[in-house]
């Protein structure tokens, strides 16, 4: 079992940046991949990052790649991501996710474990 905990949403103005955390707790030996989703008001859940968690290797959305940054501290059981030049349209709930899988990810089917995510609203 992994138990995840994501932390750092909040309210920001358009251009501002904004650093979450994603906390993992548990058996996180187990763990391959870790990624970060989120959901926007009346859209359905959407990739925005993708690490390996025993690796280097990243993955971003082409809607985020210029601005985001996804990356770990492994001795914290910790991930981050990074968003730059925040806009209006990234307001979501971002929610972290882990995998057993190996191989970097944009699909939610592939996660086994989900926290309960931080709502991030950007204002214009």
């Amino acid at each position: 079992q992994v138990t995840l905990v994501e932390s750092g949403g909040g309210l920001v103005q358009a251009g501002d940046s904004l650093r979450l955390s994603c906390k993992a707790y548990g058996r996180i030996f187990t763990t391959r991949v870790m990624d970060w989703f989120r959901q926007a008001p009346g859209k359905e859940r959407e990739f925005v990052a993708s690490i390996e968690y025993t690796g280097d290797s990243t993955l971003l959305a082409d809607s985020v790649k210029d601005r985001f940054t996804i990356s770990k501290d492994a001795r914290k059981d910790t991930v981050y991501l990074e968003m730059n030049s925040l806009k209006p349209e990234d307001t979501a709930v971002y929610y972290c996710a882990a995998s057993s899988l190996s191989g970097l990810t944009t699909l939610s089917s592939r996660m086994n474990y989900w926290g309960k995510g931080t709502l991030v609203t950007v204002s214009s």
